[in-house]
């Protein structure tokens, strides 16, 4: 399986609104439940009406589009770096998963991953 190396640094965080949010950029989530408003983007993007953020976030994604018959790939890989202690930050879309890891545990991250048997892009 084939894992892509996202350039940018991240932030995740919680906002009040959405308003401040650019969605023109080129790579953001949003996430509403009845409870909060969150929101990972470009750490530069980031906007000023953040309630709480946490810089310092680095990712990758899963190459290809996952058909939703397909089980246990996130689960696989959290298993793999929770062994190795390294803590993540998921996100799914339609098509794929986004792993993201604190940027201290990113190297260290796709090292493991390598080792067992992910190509790293």
């Amino acid at each position: 399986m084939e894992l892509k190396k996202l350039e940018h640094n991240l932030t995740v965080c919680k906002v009040e609104d959405v308003s401040a949010v650019d969605l023109s950029s080129e790579f953001y989530f949003i996430g509403k439940t009845d409870e909060e408003l969150s929101l990972v983007c470009k750490t530069e993007e980031a906007p000023e009406n953040t309630i709480e953020r946490d810089d310092g976030w680095r990712g990758f994604r899963i190459q290809g589009v996952l058909d939703f018959s397909l089980i246990g790939i996130l689960s696989k890989i959290s298993g793999i770096l929770a062994e190795n202690k390294i803590g993540i930050f998921a996100v799914s879309t339609y098509n794929t998963d986004y792993i993201l890891v604190k940027e201290e545990n990113f190297g260290r991250a796709l090292e493991v991953l390598a080792k067992e048997g992910y190509v790293i892009r």
